[in-house]
Formats: C-alpha cells, structure tokens, sequence
C-alpha cells in the first residue's frame, strides 16, 4: 500500500516509478481521490461545528426571548441532522475509493531494479556449481518417478484432477527429507524461529502480503470465512501485523515448512507434466521483519540463505535479479533462485526472495518504536522460499540420477533416509 502522503509531496517520483513497470501515470487520479476524501471530512466537521454552535445560540435566543431566532435555529439543526448521515456516508465512500485504489497498485521498484518487460529482461548476478554431465540421455523427473512406480499422477488426478501427484515409498521420503533438512539448516545456522503458522487465513491477512484484492482468483477459496495460503509468506509476514515492535528486537527472521495452494490462474498449458506447477505443493518459507535502514543488508542475506541451500546439497544454481517487469506486485526488488534441470537442460526458478520496503507494513499496520522515540514508524518486510520442497525435489532426482533409472540420495540427505543410500525400483 502506498502513503498518499507522500504521493502528494512527490508526484512526479511516483509517476517515475509506475513508469519504469509499464504502467501509466496515476497521481492525479490518486490526488483528485484524496481531494474528495479531504473536503468530505472537512464538510463533516464543518457541519459537526455549526451543529455545536447552533445548539448554544438555540439557548441564547431563548434567552432573550427571541422566539423567531429560535425556532430558525431549530430548524437549521434538524436539517444538520437529517443530512449528516449522508455526509458521514460520502466520507466513507470517498476514503473506500482511495484505499481501493491505492491497494490495486503495485510496489515502485527501487532505483537498481534493471528496467525491462520480462524474464527476458533480468541480468544474471551470479552463478554456483558445475553442470554435471551424464554418460547418457538424462530424464525428466516424472520419468524417472514413473518408472520407479514412486510417483503417481494418474491416481492423483482421480482423485483431485491435473495438477497434483503422489509421491510413494522412499521418494515420498526423500521429498520429507528435503524438508527438514531446509528447516535445520536455516534453524541452527541461519537464526530463524521456526514456526508453524496456520494454513487457513482470513482476508485481512492475506490483503496484508498483497495476494488480495489483486490476485483473489489465483487463490483457493475454503469456505466463506478462510483462504487456504499461497505461501507461509502470509502467515508469517502477518505474525507483525497490528503490532507496535520494539527496535531492540529487530530483525524478526522466521521460517516455517507448510503446504502451499494456488490455484495457477493463466497458466494453461505450461509445465502440464511432473511437479514443476502445481495446486498443492510444500515449501520452506523465510520471512524478515527488520528496521528500513536494515533491510537492504536483510535482503542480500535472506537471499544468500537459500542459496545455501543448494550448495549444501550439491545442486548448480544461478541467481538472477529481476527486471521491472517481472516483479512480483509487493516486491521492491527481487532475486530469483534458478536451479539447474539436466532433464529439461535449462534452470528453472526455485526460489524468488524479495525486499517489500514497507508496502506490506501499511497493509498491515506493523510499526516500530525507535529507542526514546514517540512516534512508531512502519517496518520492512522481506520474503523468500528457502526452498521450494517439490522442486527440489526434481532437481535432486535430475541431477543424480543414474544410468540404471536409480537416484543417488546427496550426502546432506543421508542422515534422514535411514540408511538409504540409493533410491531404485526394488524399494518400497
């Protein structure tokens, strides 16, 4: 959410930086929105005041016996009166349409964000890793997971259609490996609290991290009072919400690995087989609420966690930084996490971490209270997928597999398969 406050101050700032996302310039409607929300709320303590003032000359025309004045008077105030509903409606109505409007616009990119159209348009920052090399043909995951009978879509798609898998024996185990080996790794090393948040939310929550009012048909509606989340980004990110923090103790990192639902809107016919797009899938989230002068720091760190990630378990990846247009609504800035796929013998995003600024905090209302200061100021919040489970997935099983159909499980897994090393056929 954007401060109109600082809209009217820097009108031509803001025009700047929709244009750089592709998007017309909005001040002036947005100027013109506040204009009437201002002279509604004057009009209603305008009258509010005559009211008043009214009702104590009422008196002193009695007083005097001024019967005339009085009953004049009287009369004003009984007009005040049957039409102050209406002006405390039109006051409602015009702060409605500003919120409205302010909340359907995205986040300004920061000056560094390479300005482009799309994913066609972001620079590479760096790279990690060899692309390994296979003495044969290297498979797609869902082959692989097929012919090992581990993975299954067509049971998945009696039961829940497209878009879904089941995962059985020791896959469906190495895939809960994934996940806390991510939740140890930023737990003991990287300094998250892990949490584990609820996966149903209501409105305000995901209106606060931006997924509503914008995005409303990319999310699975449960009931008429919860939304299923996206991303533990919600919940997490929600934890500052309606809260006045203590400088002191700032950052606030968490981490959490939950079940994530989307209901992929517009994406027909991409990624229609395996496990890169799907309704439901697992994801180690990270979230940080930190100081504004902290979060540019935050951000580099956040992003480097994930990346971690990867290395440890001996995965090639890219990082690329996002152009404007390619940002994500709430994002300020954003890195993209690309890992490599020998099956489909490219990278594919595995993790996209982004700096919000205090969009999110707005939405929210989650401030903080500087030592010795009065007034609380909006946090920053930053989020990132630390990583995504089902994609990690595919690229441990494209990345080790071998020439027999069998995967090699990575060293960093080993401790939590149970003393299995190889994952074949043969295996339950």
């Amino acid at each position: 959410m954007h401060d109109i406050k600082w809209i009217l101050d820097n009108p031509e700032a803001f025009d700047a930086g929709l244009a750089r996302r592709g998007l017309s310039a909005l001040s002036a409607q947005l100027l013109a929105l506040d204009k009437t929300r201002r002279d509604a709320i004057v009009r209603l303590q305008t009258a509010q005041e005559r009211r008043n003032a009214a009702s104590r000359e009422i008196g002193q025309a009695m007083a005097r016996k001024d019967t005339a004045a009085a009953e004049a008077l009287k009369a004003e105030v009984a007009q005040i009166k049957t039409d102050f509903p209406n002006w405390e409606q039109a006051e409602r109505d015009a702060v409605m349409a500003l919120h409205t409007r302010l909340s359907e616009i995205p986040n300004l990119p920061l000056a560094d964000v390479p300005l482009g159209k799309d994913e066609n348009d972001n620079v590479e920052v760096r790279r990690h890793g060899t692309i390994p090399e296979f003495s044969f043909k290297p498979q797609e995951h869902f082959e692989l997971g097929e012919a090992l009978g581990m993975m299954d879509f067509e049971a998945a798609s009696r039961m829940s259609g497209a878009r879904f898998v089941v995962n059985k024996g020791a896959l469906a185990r190495l895939e809960r490996a994934l996940g806390q080996f991510m939740l140890d790794i930023h737990t003991a090393e990287h300094g998250y609290t892990e949490v584990n948040p609820p996966i149903l939310v209501r409105d305000d929550a995901m209106f606060g991290t931006a997924q509503l009012p914008k995005f409303r048909e990319d999310q699975f509606r449960a009931g008429d009072e919860f939304w299923l989340i996206p991303t533990a980004e919600v919940p997490l990110t929600n934890l500052a919400r309606e809260q006045i923090l203590d400088e002191v103790s700032l950052p606030h990192r968490y981490t959490a690995l939950t079940p994530c639902f989307r209901a992929e809107a517009g994406s027909a016919g991409r990624d229609t087989r395996g496990m890169i797009r799907q309704h439901q899938f697992n994801k180690v989230e990270l979230v940080s609420i930190t100081r504004p002068e902290e979060s540019d720091v935050e951000h580099a760190r956040l992003t480097r966690c994930a990346e971690t990630v990867l290395e440890k378990l001996g995965l090639p990846y890219r990082t690329v930084l996002l152009c404007t247009g390619d940002m994500g609504f709430a994002s300020q800035k954003t890195y993209d996490i690309e890992v490599w796929l020998p099956g489909q013998g490219r990278y594919r995003e595995i993790s996209s971490c982004s700096t919000c600024g205090d969009f999110q905090a707005r939405r929210m209302n989650a401030r903080f209270r500087d030592a010795g200061a009065k007034t609380p100021r909006f946090v920053h919040t930053l989020n990132g997928s630390g990583i995504a489970v089902g994609r990690a997935l595919v690229a441990v099983m494209e990345n080790y597999q071998n020439q027999d159909g069998s995967i090699t499980v990575p060293a960093a897994l080993l401790p939590y398969m149970g003393g299995v090393t190889q994952i074949s056929s043969i295996q339950k």
